[in-house]
């Protein structure tokens, strides 16, 4: 640890005026089961049914929730999801299909769901060039590049700094290291300037692409650090809204430079009592909302 800062320090960051219980939907994220789309096809009197509402529309509550945040618009009032067919539903849809982030949202998805928590540190005198799996028998643990300089994606150690990522030279980083390393930076990063988180939640460990419907999005908007240990508060889809400010997600940085090998993420998300294996800043662009709301009001009975 930094000998000039004490032990304990505390960093507290949060999005002025977001809170869940008052900025978000009423409703969760439970749909009927429906298809997402329908894709209407040439020479046929039906569409198509694309997607399954039901396996849920995380994605695109959250972004729909900082869309309006960032209007300064507040959510509908509606206590039930919208139906197929409505505009607040195709809204949703929409942003959902963005969260995806296609085809590059997707493939991270699947490729954190495969890699491993954790994987073999080479042996002593024998780094690994970053990135690959080829050793250097010469035992350097040099950037092949020559570069040595710190980046954002570095890990922080005790103290906060970030002292130079490990896992390039010496070896893979598990997914949970990786969380920490390299997106953990990004999220604190629009948390600090007054920004909504997206956040992608891998839940699974499996190369079977039918389970990517398992992992999940939340939206964070505060941290608090004590330390090395950070709590994440986050607004997630799936929980009630009369608990929907209590939802945390938190992980000690220290499990990111050290020798352990699974990182340890703690959370009270709504997933079914799967563990949160990894975690990754997602990619937002803002949509303006209000468009659907008007459609919405203006078909309300």
């Amino acid at each position: 640890m930094d000998r000039d800062r004490p032990q304990n320090w505390v960093v507290r960051s949060a999005v002025p005026g977001f809170r869940p219980g008052v900025s978000a939907f009423r409703f969760t994220n439970s749909f009927d089961v429906q298809p997402l789309l329908a894709l209407r096809l040439p020479g046929l009197p039906w569409g198509l049914g694309i997607g399954d509402a039901s396996r849920g529309l995380c994605g695109g509550m959250i972004f729909a929730v900082r869309d309006l945040f960032e209007a300064g618009l507040a959510a509908p009032p509606d206590a039930d999801p919208p139906r197929r067919g409505s505009p607040l539903y195709g809204y949703l849809v929409r942003r959902l299909l963005a969260s995806f982030d296609l085809p590059r949202g997707v493939a991270r998805y699947y490729g954190l769901m495969r890699a491993a928590d954790t994987y073999p540190q080479p042996r002593r005198g024998v780094a690994w060039w970053p990135g690959t799996g080829r050793q250097d028998r010469r035992g350097s643990t040099s950037d092949p590049r020559g570069s040595t300089s710190d980046g954002p994606g570095s890990v922080p150690n005790r103290s906060g700094s970030v002292p130079g990522r490990p896992g390039g030279a010496l070896g893979r980083l598990g997914v949970g290291r990786r969380s920490l390393a390299d997106e953990w930076p990004r999220i604190r990063l629009d948390l600090d300037s007054g920004r909504l988180a997206p956040i992608g939640v891998i839940t699974v460990h499996s190369a079977d692409p039918l389970k990517l419907g398992l992992n999940h999005q939340v939206l964070a908007y505060a941290y608090t650090q004590v330390d090395t240990a950070v709590t994440l508060r986050v607004y997630d889809p799936n929980t009630p809204l009369e608990r929907a400010d209590d939802v945390t997600m938190s992980f000690d940085l220290a499990d990111a430079g050290g020798d352990a090998g699974r990182v340890r993420i703690t959370h009270s998300i709504a997933i079914g009592g799967r563990p949160v294996r990894a975690f990754f800043h997602s990619r937002y662009r803002w949509a303006d909302p209000r468009p659907a709301l008007r459609a919405h009001v203006a078909g309300r009975p």
